[in-house]
């Protein structure tokens, strides 16, 4: 009994391992804002990630990741340099609090700008924007989520990004 219970257990911890696998998470965004675009572009097509554009001359790249029930995670990223700029914009209420309840781990500055943009300073990693804005048409339980997060100036590439 205790076995079929534990192997219980283990299946469901699995599958909510593998249903939020597709999610970014602030260690992936951390991993993004110290490593290269190549290196970020590999990184987000393993997790299922599919490219929407790519501007390799102007260091810009876009990916998408519909998901069940009509929602969204779509991800910008864009190099300045060695530091790197992460904009995340998503219908899906799970990745926005995967995000949120990672960076409220950390010690923090938080502020809320001009009404409802929310900001954290996470020392030493980066700085977080965040806007919750209702959806268009209106939808009671689907909000936009905007997210754009920007590399503290010591936090660099490994490698150099020509």
């Amino acid at each position: 009994m205790k076995k079929a219970v534990l192997v219980v257990v283990m299946i469901c911890c699995s599958m909510l391992c593998f249903a939020q696998s597709s999610l970014i998470s602030f260690e992936d965004i951390k991993y993004i804002l110290h490593n290269d675009l190549d290196r970020a572009d590999t990184f987000l097509v393993a997790k299922g990630y599919r490219v929407k554009s790519k501007n390799i001359k102007k260091k810009y790249y876009e990916y998408t990741m519909p998901i069940k029930g009509g929602t969204f995670v779509n991800v910008s990223l864009r190099a300045d340099g060695r530091r790197m700029f992460i904009d995340l914009e998503t219908t899906e209420l799970g990745q926005y609090d995967l995000i949120y309840n990672s960076i409220m781990q950390y010690p923090n500055k938080s502020s809320v700008l001009a009404g409802d943009v929310q900001t954290y300073v996470i020392k030493g990693v980066c700085t977080a924007y965040i806007t919750v804005t209702d959806t268009v048409p209106y939808n009671p339980l689907r909000k936009d989520y905007d997210i754009q997060i920007v590399a503290d100036k010591n936090v660099m590439a490994d490698r150099d990004l020509n």
